[in-house]
């Protein structure tokens, strides 16, 4: 844990994991030459299971318990809304002018996965989150693929609408998504998140499928005041920084007083509970508000909390971040699971460029135009004169011809 000035703030530095990477594009040069035999044999290896296409069954029926199953309904119906809301943005438009009639379609990706890690505890929410949108949005072909296969996990993909189960994980299983292979054809975007080895497959695999984000370890900037409890900031700032011993947890203020006492509470908290890992936890200390939102648009944090006093951050000025979280109660925890906004988000400065996973990755938006033949000529001398400009002999021809 860090006590920083804010001007002495720094992204901590990010392994290059090149021996990760050439391991992962060794993998996938396997799997292009030998297709399923490389598959198999690398799941044997590495997971100690064969692929399987697994048959999924109606969510309710998969024994859990009865408030499981009320809490993944009521988180479902949660992203549902909010990615429904977030369709009725996008729609077929069409404009017309004298030389004719120009407009967009908007429609759906053919096909989607959803990679959803393994490990000792069901990732529930990212079943819910990758695959809801997806569905919203009408993709019609839903593929759920982990190396789990958990009754949670099987009962929240259902749920979340996949139209079939593979049972594989790592970089092998994006491999099989990428090129195809006998369980199932290759999708067109693989979505959510994986270890080091998935997101280096990920990598090396966009030019041939769409990907939602290259993901990095998880991030939160908590911007507060003394109006929040010091022991719920401490664990905010620790619910981020137990995903993963890289996630960056920051916590910004102007009040001194407030840092130590959230340090002090950190600190009883990781004593009380050894086996978290820790993260990486920096408590800065601002001279002003300007610098608090200075420092949010330096990092583009993931996660960006107000856990404040309502005003005392001007939210127009905050330019940067993958999901805003307003008001003290407004926990990023919950948002996790069931306020509705994806958590699928960037990491390590993408949100200067880009958002959360949303029902518009899933679409695609084609655009169409019909000439007036009784107005080709005046547009036309744009196009020829166009063309001459750039030295394009045939694309001037192609239009005096018509003329």
């Amino acid at each position: 844990m860090e006590i920083l000035e804010c001007s002495e703030w720094r992204r901590p530095a990010q392994t290059t994991g090149d021996e990760v990477l050439e391991r992962v594009r060794a993998m996938l040069a396997e799997v292009a030459a030998e297709g399923d035999d490389a598959l198999i044999r690398l799941s044997r290896d590495i997971d100690g299971f064969e692929p399987r296409l697994i048959e999924l069954k109606p969510w309710a029926s998969y024994p859990i318990s009865e408030e499981t199953k009320a809490h993944l309904r009521v988180a479902a119906e949660r992203i549902r809304a909010f990615a429904k809301m977030q369709r009725d943005m996008y729609g077929d438009q069409s404009r017309e002018d004298r030389h004719g009639r120009f407009g967009q379609v908007v429609r759906p990706l053919p096909s989607m996965a959803a990679y959803i890690p393994g490990g000792r505890f069901p990732l529930v929410s990212t079943a819910l989150m990758t695959l809801i949108p997806a569905r919203v949005a009408g993709v019609p072909i839903r593929l759920a693929c982990s190396p789990a296969d958990d009754p949670a996990i099987l009962a929240a993909a259902s749920l979340g609408g996949a139209t079939a189960f593979l049972h594989m994980g790592g970089a092998q299983a994006v491999a099989a998504l990428a090129y195809g292979s006998r369980w199932h054809e290759a999708v067109d975007m693989i979505v959510g998140p994986g270890n080091a080895y998935v997101n280096a497959a990920k990598a090396l695999v966009q030019g041939r499928v769409k990907i939602d984000t290259l993901a990095g370890p998880s991030e939160i900037l908590v911007l507060c005041d003394d109006s929040t409890d010091p022991h719920w900031l401490a664990l905010d700032v620790l619910a981020q920084a137990e995903h993963d011993p890289m996630a960056l947890s920051v916590l910004a203020t102007t009040d001194r007083a407030l840092l130590a006492a959230i340090e002090a509470r950190v600190r009883e908290e990781l004593a009380a509970h050894p086996d978290k890992d820790a993260g990486v936890i920096q408590l800065v200390h601002c001279a002003s508000v300007d610098e608090m939102i200075d420092l949010s648009n330096r990092m583009a944090p993931e996660h960006l909390h107000l856990a404040c006093d309502p005003g005392l951050v001007d939210i127009e000025r905050l330019a940067h971040f993958g999901s805003l979280f307003i008001g003290r109660h407004s926990a990023v925890a919950l948002g996790d699971y069931c306020t509705g906004p994806n958590h699928t988000l960037p990491t390590l400065a993408v949100a200067r460029r880009k958002g959360g996973l949303s029902v518009g990755d899933f679409l695609k938006v084609l655009t169409f135009q019909e000439v007036d033949p009784k107005s080709f000529g005046e547009l036309a001398k744009t196009g020829i004169h166009l063309a001459e400009l750039e030295g394009l002999a045939f694309h001037r021809r192609s239009l005096e011809i018509r003329l």
